[in-house]
């Protein structure tokens, strides 16, 4: 068992010091083993991760409901976070609203609540910010929640340091949860220093690249139906002939530390948290036990300066886009 921990926030939870994304559980990276899935979870937990991250979109509510009986079992143990304002068509699962007016995100509560049975969310999101709404209003519904006693913290996904700092005078946020790898750094021009300025935990996603930065996969496109990673720009066709060569320095890092690529990546992270001075908890996400551990192990690495002036490069090499459409996502307005 690991037993670092990192508190999200001024006042926000104490949480292990790596924690679990959740999504692939249910959708968007192929056929998954539940059995193993659920397995999982629980050795998590033995490894010392306290906090899983789900969301209303994924699956359509599925994954709420699939941690349900897990969240329910270790209640006092576990960091619940789950995130609202992406709205899916169920008639058409690719298409995406996102909303965030206060009818909107209280509804959205209940809805969450019910499928989770449980009383309180220990941390939620705004997962993606509805332009058409002053953040004001939308953060104001939240701040309801914490006062009813139906959300403990409060969070945002994928917002710029401006959003950051308006929510903030609100309510207090816990932590933002963006995208932060050793390929995609944007969120350190702005957002990561206003985080820290305001006590502000972060929670980064996809640190290892969605699997790129790990050398399991080198084109996205091969990986078969049901992936939804050959959607990401970066690690399809041309772009990932060329990103899939940035990795030999994190191969070589690996090799001399006796390490894997997937530890360097993590480590990395860590690392970059320490020097901006704040609070970090990455969430890699898997579904099998054996990852679980590989990540977990990465808390033990201690990547030196010459490793890290190695890995410096990188992201400004990386050729393409996180996403196809980055407008509603921060590095598209920052």
């Amino acid at each position: 068992m690991n037993d670092k921990q990192v508190r999200l926030g001024v006042r926000g939870p104490v949480v292990g010091a790596q924690g679990l994304g959740c999504m692939g559980m249910s959708e968007f990276y192929g056929p998954t083993d539940q059995d193993e899935a659920r397995r999982t979870l629980e050795h998590a937990l033995e490894r010392g991760v306290t906090l899983f991250d789900t969301a209303d979109m994924y699956g359509m509510g599925a994954n709420e409901e699939f941690l349900s009986p897990f969240v329910r079992a270790h209640r006092d143990e576990v960091t619940l976070a789950t995130k609202f304002g992406i709205v899916r068509d169920p008639a058409d699962p690719g298409r995406r609203e996102m909303r965030g007016d206060a009818e909107y995100v209280r509804s959205a509560a209940e809805a969450s609540l019910r499928r989770l049975d449980v009383e309180v969310i220990d941390l939620y999101y705004m997962h993606r910010r509805d332009l058409s709404v002053p953040i004001e209003e939308t953060v104001g519904a939240m701040a309801e929640l914490v006062q009813a006693g139906k959300v403990r913290h409060l969070g945002l996904s994928e917002v710029t340091a401006g959003e950051l700092r308006a929510a903030s005078a609100v309510h207090p946020i816990a932590a933002v949860q963006s995208e932060w790898s050793v390929f995609n750094r944007d969120v350190e021009n702005a957002v990561v220093p206003a985080a820290a300025e305001l006590g502000v935990g972060f929670v980064p996603y996809s640190p290892l690249g969605r699997g790129f930065l790990t050398g399991a996969f080198s084109d996205a496109a091969k990986l078969g139906d049901g992936d939804v990673r050959e959607v990401f720009p970066q690690y399809t066709g041309d772009n990932a002939g060329h990103n899939v060569t940035l990795l030999e320095p994190i191969r070589r890092i690996a090799e001399r530390h006796g390490v894997t690529m997937a530890q360097v990546a993590l480590g990395w992270v860590h690392a970059r948290g320490r020097v901006h001075g704040l609070g970090v908890v990455p969430i890699p996400g898997t579904r099998r036990r054996a990852r679980l551990d590989e990540n977990v192990a990465a808390l033990g690495l201690d990547l030196s300066t010459e490793d890290l002036a190695e890995l410096e490069p990188i992201a400004e090499q990386v050729h393409g886009t996180r996403y196809a459409d980055i407008s509603f996502v921060s590095a598209g307005r920052e």
